[in-house]
């Protein structure tokens, strides 16, 4: 039997250090470097420097092939064994026990003379944490515990004994402390607190994996499921396309059809109603934010500390993403407001993780921004556990450093059971709500227009149990896909829309490429979700593999992680992940008839379209320097955001430069940039009512951050900025001490009529621009600046060079030209300011406001002035 690893090579200190490893019947360790020296604290450390140790001992192999390949089904086989023998003992002591006689766990403590015993007992484990670690020794993760007590059997001999000695010394040195106290294990030696510490971080890894997979058997279970997966991988490389395709029709599962739909941007009149409906509803729905995941291909760093962060900090457009989500659902809520002159917040159910401090920083920033001016109380933030990455090659869980392996968020589909362990479905109910709407952070598009209310319109009025947004797909994109799936199931016919992951396609035959005459084409999954509560519960609740859909190991991309020593390492592996979107495969429509067409009228789940950037474009991944993709980048979202702009106001007669392919843009900014606060809308018919004819010039820059707003033949040249403190409304205090954003109270307010703006604006050939983030060097700007219920209004004026206008709380300030005025904005053309007190009974409701009614499937605006 022949063993090889793969040579890593490391860059350290200006220095080449390879690491060669050839198993035979022994095992060396060669340098091409001269030896750096190790001190004796550091030897336990670098025992795990190949954080993924060969699978070499001298004991005899256990469960692998005379090839010397991993025998996946007879390790299989021995876990289902002792998962089924797990489940019937009816006490703790009884699946110690039970756990105990594994053929692995007893070679493994057997070999150790009591030392790791001894350890567990230094941290003063109970007994379910004494199963928890021989549940992970019986896992065939032993090396994760050898990682942090010693080397692998038969490793690096030459450096064995003082190894062993050392971990002998750690132990006695534990067996002498006389107390527990943190104060006692401080003044102890460094290495042994670090080593403790780690263990301890391990043992709550292991609780948290055993009580989240409770329904296919912890940490056992989360095993098995990972062979699993990567047994039928393996089957699957062995089999030719035809043999492959026959397995998939064994399991029942027929054919997949692209799913029909209702299009949004097509049947406009059935689209405005929905949109209605799903306004009408906001009382009934809640928001749900799965923000656990770890974001890596974002890069996100801290300008000051090079801290990782998650993507929820990304500040985009002069914000958090995070903000930005809330920022849209606040608009939705001022929207229903506006027509119904209720107050409605939504509750928000976040979930959140431990990588990269996610749970902390998203905490932190609700805090900071208190919480939105929603209340506390409107806030649910759950924390998904994280799971072991694992070797593609047998499941081996990858180590980062001693008594750690490399974990990272299990995907977001967890969020279903997690939901239901933490309670977040009762607290719904506690809050009225039937129905959800779902969106991830990284998708900055979702909530254009009418997409969302659109979706969640259809889900409440028809019942309906799951709703899918989707839309064209980008070919080659990273993305998954939207299925209509038949299945024959005891001679019944079943249908339902699903989702197929891009790691999936090749286990469904589905191939990239351009369209052929007779291919299908799949519309893209784009995770905007809306769900039914109470049926997402009975999954969530469901106690087996249901509960977790989607379960994948996605190992398209090798996993890198750096180890304690700061080296790099690159291992072809992943980790086990559910998809929160595969939910739907539980809400199957079966029939006693096959169904041709127009079944998906008919089923509980449903699927509507729009155009692509008004569903999706995401800011999840950083631009690479010089690359000309700027597909999922930051960048590339922003221009599909400036497209928006340009589809919502060339249609109220503005004149603006065309938007051409990304490639035009890859070396330079945007042709402008216009960032327009939600609440001017959402619904682009209600923003349409308040733009009216003008013009905005190539490189101009507008950005409205006011709802209250009239724009009436504005030619814009430059930079213009409006900027109200009270976009939606002021804030109160309530009962709790909490500041409550209460809409439409005491509103900034602008209006511009007949106005030209000219100015030389952004500093285009700036190096310093990062456009994606609003951070622009300007030559000059007018700026609007509106504090508390201020007013602005600009009539027939000609506004040139850099200005600013700031308008106190309670005031209204008037600006329109004439023949005597005292002010000159421009050569030869004076102006007139008035600045005047708001009258006390126009303090509320301010001067003027727009009226919003229902007329039909539209909402009508009219200009009401006191």
């Amino acid at each position: 039997m022949a063993w090889t690893t793969e040579i890593s090579v490391f860059r350290y200190h200006g220095h080449n250090r390879i690491f060669s490893f050839n198993h035979t019947s022994s095992v060396s360790l060669s340098f091409h470097r001269p030896l750096y020296s190790l001190s004796l604290s550091s030897a336990v450390a670098a025992a795990s420097l190949c954080c993924r140790p060969p699978r070499v001992s001298t004991a005899a192999v256990e469960y692998a092939s005379q090839e010397g390949e991993f025998d996946f089904g007879a390790e299989i086989a021995r876990l289902r064994s002792l998962r089924s023998a797990i489940e019937n003992a009816k006490s703790m002591e009884e699946k110690v026990a039970v756990v105990e006689r594994d053929s692995r766990v007893k070679r493994f403590f057997g070999s150790r003379k009591g030392g790791v015993s001894r350890v567990l007992g230094g941290v003063r484990c109970d007994s379910y944490e004494v199963f928890l670690v021989k549940c992970l020794v019986a896992a065939g993760q032993e090396h994760v515990l050898r990682s942090g007590l010693g080397l692998v059997e038969g490793e690096f001999e030459s450096v064995r004994s003082s190894m062993r000695s050392l971990f002998y010394g750690l132990v006695e040195m534990i067996e002498k402390w006389e107390v527990s106290d943190g104060e006692a294990l401080e003044k102890k030696n460094e290495l042994a607190g670090e080593q403790i510490g780690a263990l301890k971080k391990l043992l709550k890894t292991l609780r948290e994996i055993e009580q989240f997979y409770d329904c296919i058997g912890g940490i056992i279970g989360y095993q098995i499921k990972v062979l699993e997966i990567l047994s039928q991988s393996s089957s699957r490389k062995q089999m030719n396309r035809t043999q492959h395709i026959n397995e998939v029709i064994k399991c029942q599962l027929l054919e997949i059809h692209s799913p029909g739909g209702l299009d949004l941007s097509k049947n406009t009149t059935y689209a405005s109603q929905a949109a209605l409906w799903g306004l009408e509803g906001l009382p009934e729905l809640g928001e749900i934010y799965p923000l656990g995941g770890s974001a890596d291909r974002l890069g996100l760093v801290h300008p000051d500390t090079g801290e990782c962060l998650p993507a929820a900090m990304l500040p985009y457009r002069g914000r958090t993403l995070l903000e930005g989500l809330i920022r849209d659902l606040q608009a939705r809520e001022f929207l229903y407001f506006k027509i119904y002159e209720k107050q409605c917040i939504t509750p928000v159910a976040i979930m959140t993780s431990a990588a990269k401090n996610n749970h902390e920083h998203i905490t932190s920033l609700c805090e900071r921004l208190e919480w939105f001016g929603r209340g506390r109380s409107s806030f649910q933030l759950f924390e998904q556990p994280l799971v072991p990455a694992v070797s593609a090659e047998d499941g081996e869980w990858l180590v980062t450093k001693p008594f750690t392996p490399l974990c990272k968020p299990g995907g977001h589909g967890v969020i279903w059971k997690l939901a239901y362990d933490k309670g977040i479905f009762q607290w719904f109910y506690d809050h009225g709500r039937k129905g959800a709407t779902v969106r991830q952070i990284s998708n900055v598009v979702a909530a254009t227009d009418l997409t969302l209310l659109a979706l969640a319109g259809i889900g409440l009025r028809h019942g309906k149990k799951m709703g899918f947004a989707s839309c064209k797909r980008n070919l080659g994109a990273t993305e998954g896909i939207n299925v209509l799936i038949e299945k024959n199931l005891d001679g019944k016919w079943a249908y339902g829309l699903s989702c197929i992951e891009y790691t999936e396609f090749d286990k469904y035959g589905i191939t990239e490429g351009p369209l052929s005459p007779n291919s299908v084409e799949f519309p893209a999954n784009t995770n905007i979700l809306y769900v039914d509560l109470p049926s997402a519960e009975l999954v969530g609740s469901s106690n087996n593999e249901k509960s977790l859909p989607g379960m994948v190991l996605n190992m398209k991309k090798p996993v890198v992680y750096e180890d304690h020593f700061g080296f790099r390492h690159s291992a072809s592996g992943g980790r086990l992940e559910c998809s929160m979107q595969n939910i739907a495969d539980n809400f199957i429509n079966t029939y006693v008839s096959r169904h041709y067409k127009g079944v998906e009228d008919m089923l509980d789940t449903f699927i509507v379209y729009n155009e692509r950037r008004r569903v999706t474009s995401s800011a999840k991944k950083k631009r690479k320097h010089a690359d000309k993709s700027l597909h999922q980048t930051p960048d590339g979202s922003l221009l599909d955001i400036m497209r928006n702009a340009y589809d919502l106001l060339s249609q109220c007669d503005i004149k603006m430069p065309e938007i051409e392919g990304n490639d035009r843009y890859a070396d330079s900014g945007p042709p402008f940039l216009i960032l327009l606060h939600p609440a001017l809308g959402p619904l682009w018919e209600v923003s349409r009512q308040k733009f009216y004819g003008g013009s905005i010039s190539m490189g101009s820059e507008l950005q409205l951050e006011v709802a209250e707003f009239l724009w009436r033949n504005v030619q814009l040249d430059g930079s213009m900025i409006v900027m109200a403190e009270n976009v939606m409304g002021s804030t109160r205090i309530d009962e709790n001490g909490e500041p409550i954003l209460q809409y439409g109270h005491r509103c900034g307010r602008c209006k511009l009529q007949n106005i030209k703006v000219h100015n030389e604006g952004i500093n285009w050939n700036s190096g310093d621009n990062i456009y994606w983030k609003h951070d622009v060097q300007r030559f000059e700007a007018l700026k609007i600046i509106l504090h508390g219920n201020a007013e602005f209004e600009a009539t027939d004026v000609t506004l040139q060079g850099n200005h600013v206008f700031e308008v106190p709380n309670g005031y209204k300030m008037k600006i329109a030209s004439t023949n005597a005025g005292s002010i000159c904005f421009c050569p030869g053309v004076c102006l007139a300011v008035d600045l005047n007190p708001i009258e006390e009974k126009m303090m509320d409701s301010g001067s003027w406001f727009w009226n919003y009614q229902i007329n039909g499937t539209h909402i009508h605006l009219e200009l009401v002035e006191f």
